[in-house]
């Protein structure tokens, strides 16, 4: 069977398939995938079935055609094809509840070249990945997954990814509940803590701050109580997410926000956040212009001292005590009285 057949034979199992005769459809394609000798069309009619026996439940049926798809996919040596059918594979081992493997191959995906179909897919990798972090109760690492997803369906606007993903976030809600109910029953206070947090992020990923404030104020009592200090941290860049979101962070604020962020994701060893949190913190430090006039390094981008003169212009207080002039480097204006800052 040649290209052109191909083409028409999976274009016969979709009308079969969207007017519900599904069996049908299936034989079609189990056809195709007989006599074909084209590649991308063997590819693409793999994925009618991955999607056919997702929506059908046969999800061990679902696995076994996502591995074929990847032995195409690798004799195809292409990074979208590679792409696609590792994101099956994640798909296919999520519904077995196999959620190490899940996350594996999610990884797999995020680790692949990036290409045109990485920003069309890169939403349902987060949303996948997010899911099987909510299945194996990691509630933070799946919150973080969804809210990347709503990032994608919403520069994308994708409108069918957005709706999966606030489905999951409603099953997130549900989970925390009862992790509540558990942790209140046992009077378990970090659990408290810890879903406390959870609400107020998950109201916050929602964009209902005025719901999310009081539970991080609920949060953060319970983490000082227990002396939780990552959990502090936690519950502060929440708040600070917030005001993000409500764009009132001055320019300052969000250069010590990302500076924050990045030690923290920099202790964690998680390198993709810490970089983004890195690029984030040059861009500001480029908008506002902060930059010693002397050495020409940014300022803020290590913990020195410094100085700011009378008119407003800042420096390294080394580079001043080195320089030894009365007057500032940059307007010439006595610099007598400096503050520290």
């Amino acid at each position: 069977m040649g290209q052109d057949q191909t083409k028409q034979q999976i274009a016969k199992g979709l009308q079969l398939y969207q007017s519900n005769q599904t069996e049908k459809a299936l034989q079609v394609w189990m056809k195709v995938l007989e006599k074909s000798s084209d590649l991308v069309g063997r590819f693409r009619v793999l994925g009618c079935l991955v999607t056919a026996h997702s929506e059908m439940g046969r999800y061990k049926e679902m696995l076994k055609f996502s591995v074929v798809q990847i032995d195409t996919a690798r004799e195809l040596e292409d990074a979208s094809f590679l792409l696609e059918s590792y994101l099956n594979l994640a798909r296919s081992n999520e519904k077995l509840c196999e959620f190490h493997k899940t996350i594996s191959y999610c990884k797999t995906c995020l680790g692949l070249p990036s290409t045109r179909a990485s920003a069309q897919l890169g939403g349902q990798v987060s949303l996948s990945m997010g899911n099987a972090f909510l299945g194996l109760s990691l509630f933070q690492k799946a919150l973080e997954s969804f809210e990347k997803a709503l990032r994608y369906a919403h520069n994308n606007d994708d409108a069918m990814l957005e709706c999966r993903v606030c489905c999951s976030l409603g099953s997130f809600y549900v989970q925390v509940k009862e992790s509540m109910k558990i942790a209140l029953q046992h009077g378990d206070r970090p659990l408290q803590a810890l879903c406390l947090l959870c609400f107020a992020d998950i109201h916050r990923s929602r964009g209902d701050l005025e719901t999310a404030f009081p539970r991080y104020d609920s949060a953060m009592s319970l983490m000082s109580e227990i002396g939780n200090r990552l959990g502090q941290v936690q519950v502060l860049l929440g708040v600070a997410k917030c005001w993000v979101a409500r764009k009132v962070l001055d320019k300052l604020s969000q250069l010590k926000l990302h500076c924050l962020s990045e030690s923290i994701y920099r202790s964690k060893g998680l390198q993709r956040e810490l970089r983004a949190h890195v690029v984030r913190f040059h861009e500001c430090v480029e908008e506002t212009e902060l930059y010693c006039g002397l050495c020409g390094e940014s300022i803020g981008e290590r913990n020195s001292r410094l100085q700011a003169l009378p008119c407003s212009h800042i420096f390294h207080h080394r580079c001043l005590q080195n320089n030894g002039m009365w007057s500032c480097p940059n307007c010439h204006h006595s610099s007598m009285k400096p503050g520290f800052v």
